[in-house]
């Protein structure tokens, strides 16, 4: 079972990660914009295409649901990651840092990987 320790390690693997407060919440961001923050709860939520959100959506009942309303609509996904193992968690961190890291990272990013 994953812990917000285990969330923090994987969040702050990405290139130019950082952890950052955001209101009661733990934010993740590179360059100054949020890609996922957690609470005190076994939740993560990430910044994910509409697309892969809708298509995780459908994968994980239960495990992976688009925030409701506006957030939602614009890629907001909700991760009970007590529920997820890392490789899966991981791979969903690196899609939302994907979706908010400047261009030139993620190339320089995806070169090394």
């Amino acid at each position: 079972m994953l812990t917000c320790d285990d969330i923090r390690s994987i969040a702050l693997t990405l290139p130019e990660a950082e952890e950052l407060p955001h209101f009661d919440s733990t934010s993740f961001r590179v360059k100054g914009k949020i890609f996922a923050t957690m609470g005190d709860e076994p939740r993560a939520t990430l910044k994910l295409d509409p697309e892969d959100q809708r298509n995780l959506v459908e994968a994980h009942p239960g495990v992976v649901s688009a925030v409701e309303g506006y957030w939602g609509r614009n890629g907001w996904t909700k991760v009970h990651f007590a529920a997820m193992d890392p490789e899966t968690l991981s791979g969903l961190m690196r899609m939302a840092w994907v979706n908010v890291a400047p261009k030139r990272l993620v190339k320089a990013f995806a070169q090394d990987a």
